[in-house]
């Protein structure tokens, strides 16, 4: 086949992959980022339960559960934390917190579940023990953003909804490996808290989510899953969740911080035993997520190799249109999320997306570790 036809080839498939871009920037991602919350004619102010399982943090424990036993909450509120086989100082830590906080129940796990992976046997334990219908999660590294979390998070129920989505960011450093997690992070949440606005929801992540006591115990909790290491938040609601009983929530005090890892082998660590769950979506959102991840990883390599073989002028213009409509949805999905110190970042951010792309790829094949902590 003469030259100029492969041209013309690379030419036209960067186009298709620029406008398969566009449309999930348009259909998908502007949801999010010109998203208005559903004035509520009256609020309401639900019992709820809050649960956090933790494995050797007593550090975090101290630093970081205070900031939730004194949330401003006029209800009733329980924190339950799950204290599963650790042997730090987690227990002295919480038995001191005990005194002062009336409002925390704890409970002491000795003894392993051997025939289920990662932290779905506490969790189950600590949902089970919950005494309100209404359940909030988090991490024991993670610390809400403000004193109104709970109250946010709960008002988004109604009759019909069962599964609340939050975002769960990280503490702000001024490392170049504090601006990669945190991107990875958004550009995540940009996906799940999108797709649950076009009422294809797919994912939760287990730093700030909430759903029904219900909803867990009448699908018989994590049983279908037990045998996966991790999943229990995403694979849990990649089951359950759908376009009649799920919402999100984006008030900025509804959000949660934890501290990110330091080291960029830890990262890998933390990401790769988070991929392994993918395979077990739903195929409509492997389809989905596929198409997008291909479009993504494609998208550069297809604009250089044009700009080389084609018209220059035309391949720029195609490449201008997509960065101006991401500029825009970035800058308000980022203010949205309190992450608008990225903006200035984003297009290094995005080209390192395909290079990120190629290092964690691999996880999605790897077999991945039962413990979880």
């Amino acid at each position: 086949m003469p030259a100029v036809y492969w041209e013309e080839i690379v030419f036209y498939v960067f186009a298709a992959v620029t406008v398969l871009q566009l449309f999930y920037y348009i259909w998908f991602f502007g949801r999010l980022a010109f998203y208005k919350s559903k004035q509520k004619i009256q609020s309401q102010q639900h019992p709820v339960s809050v649960i956090i399982c933790a494995r050797d943090e007593d550090e975090n424990l101290a630093r970081n559960l205070p900031g939730v036993l004194v949330q401003s909450y006029p209800s009733s509120f329980e924190v339950v934390v799950v204290n599963d086989n650790s042997f730090d100082d987690s227990k002295y830590i919480l038995q001191e917190l005990k005194k002062t906080f009336k409002s925390l129940n704890v409970i002491e796990l000795t003894q392993e579940a051997k025939l289920i992976s990662g932290k779905k046997f506490p969790l189950s334990v600590g949902i089970r023990e919950a005494k309100h219908e209404i359940l909030l999660l988090t991490d024991a590294d993670c610390v809400p953003a403000g004193e109104h979390w709970i109250e946010k998070m709960q008002d988004a129920y109604d009759d019909s909804i069962e599964i609340v989505l939050g975002y769960g960011g990280y503490h702000k450093t001024t490392t170049l490996l504090n601006k990669l997690i945190r991107f990875e992070t958004f550009h995540s949440a940009l996906q799940y808290l999108s797709y649950a606005l076009a009422g294809i929801p797919y994912m939760g992540v287990g730093r700030n989510l909430s759903y029904r006591k219900s909803l867990f115990l009448n699908n018989k909790g994590f049983s279908s899953i037990n045998h996966i290491p991790g999943g229990d938040d995403d694979l849990f609601i990649n089951k359950l969740a759908d376009n009649r009983n799920t919402t999100i929530v984006l008030d900025k005090s509804a959000m949660t911080r934890s501290i990110p890892k330091k080291t960029f082998s830890d990262w890998f660590r933390q990401k790769a035993r988070h991929y392994t769950t993918a395979k077990y979506y739903k195929p409509k959102h492997k389809l989905l997520l596929g198409l997008y991840f291909i479009s993504q990883f494609s998208f550069y390599p297809l604009f250089i190799l044009s700009l080389l073989l084609f018209k220059w002028e035309i391949v720029l213009i195609l490449f201008g249109i997509r960065l101006l409509l991401q500029a825009i949805i970035y800058y308000k999905t980022m203010k949205r999320l309190d992450e608008e110190d990225l903006w200035p970042w984003f297009l290094f951010l995005d080209i390192w997306m395909f290079f990120y792309y190629i290092i964690f790829a691999p996880a999605l094949w790897k077999k991945p570790r039962k413990s979880w902590n």
